[in-house]
């Protein structure tokens, strides 16, 4: 059986050596957030069971398990509603995502992409699949360097994936295509910067710009749920379960709608939507607004239990000069919402808890 190897390496050109030499003999690779501090590598390595690693230390063995053959990838998923589960993504799967983004960005083996985003999520790693597979040129930082990133383009790169903030730092102008995935993307983005949808589950973005790739069915059910169909969607999960039912429908969890001029519009996830005093409250909305008063510099939104109105709406604010009272927070967002939007709280951090493609990660707001 084909052995699942860890990768822990710093991104760069001897990290995508090391991939097809994996891929090469028959394996699949489990990349590894060097980020991570000792005790959550351990659970990493402990929940999905690698049986060899390779790091500065050359390759060695670990006590795992091992993959199906076929299998490409084990990919952690961000995290951002709590412990991660390993994707398994084919070969399959990988060269189907490789192709149908290629096809929608209009990319091929003229461009020269950059894969600045961290490797062990998908944003980051779907950048070098797609180039190997389409015999793209490719340059891979060890993350995001805005001075780097810049230099690239000058280079000649000419496509890159970006999450929101780091869009924020360069010049978009200095590329020909900018995929943007991770958090909400700015509703003032450039032409050429492509807004995505997707999951860890589905190899990355799948719906682009609000309209599916080819190759990919999407289904709003009558609670609301995204469902998503398509070649590039995982096999299921290392723990043997899978978010995928017996008619290829993945079940995502998010919750959508399809605007009248037919793209679809992510609402959010099914988990984060807050209902106080019977009112749905979405927290990405709440915090769109926030984010236009002049004293918050970030703001996140979450649902706490309340005796009386089921959940109150509170808020999370990072503040940019003058700390602003809950009473001028409360009055801000009622000037563009409905009153049971309004926080009931406000609580001054110095940060927000972010996934490493800036998504909040709501469960970790105390």
């Amino acid at each position: 059986m084909p052995h699942l190897v860890a990768i822990d390496l710093p991104g760069g050109s001897a990290w995508v050596t090391a991939l097809q030499q994996v891929w090469d003999r028959g394996d699949a690779v489990l990349p590894v957030d060097r980020r991570l501090p000792p005790p959550a590598r351990a659970t990493l390595l402990h929940a999905l069971r690698p049986t060899r690693m390779l790091d500065d230390r050359g390759e060695h063995a670990l006590d795992g398990e091992p993959c199906e053959p076929g299998d490409a990838l084990v990919m952690a998923t961000s995290g951002s509603t709590g412990s991660p589960k390993g994707v398994i993504l084919t070969h399959a799967a990988v060269a189907a995502s490789a192709a149908a983004t290629s096809a929608r960005l209009g990319t091929g083996e003229d461009d020269v992409w950059v894969a600045c985003l961290p490797l062990a999520h998908v944003g980051g790693l779907s950048v070098v699949t797609r180039a190997l597979h389409t015999g793209a040129g490719l340059v891979v930082h060890d993350g995001f360097d805005a001075a780097k990133v810049t230099a690239a383009a000058q280079a000649g790169a000419t496509a890159i994936s970006l999450v929101a903030t780091a869009l924020a730092r360069i010049d978009p102008a200095t590329y020909r295509v900018i995929v943007l995935g991770g958090s909400r993307p700015p509703a003032d983005r450039p032409p050429n910067c492509h807004a995505t949808y997707g999951l860890t589950e589905t190899g990355s973005g799948v719906v682009y710009d609000g309209r599916p790739l080819d190759g990919v069915e999407v289904r709003i059910t009558d609670t609301q749920e995204i469902l998503l169909r398509g070649p590039m969607v995982t096999r299921g999960y290392r723990d043997g379960t899978s978010p995928v039912d017996a008619d290829g429908w993945l079940h995502t969890g998010d919750l959508g709608r399809w605007n009248d001029d037919g793209t679809l519009h992510v609402l959010g996830r099914a988990g984060d939507l807050i209902i106080t005093g019977g009112e749905n409250v979405w927290p990405e909305v709440v915090e769109a607004v926030l984010a236009t008063h002049p004293n918050v510099a970030e703001a996140a939104v979450r649902g706490v239990p309340d005796a009386e109105w089921g959940q109150r709406v509170e808020a999370w604010i990072v503040p940019a000069g003058s700390p602003p009272s809950l009473d001028a927070v409360r009055s801000h967002v009622r000037r563009y919402l409905p009153a049971f939007c309004a926080p009931k709280a406000a609580h001054l951090v110095p940060h927000l808890p972010r996934t490493a493609l800036g998504k909040i990660q709501r469960h970790l707001l105390r």
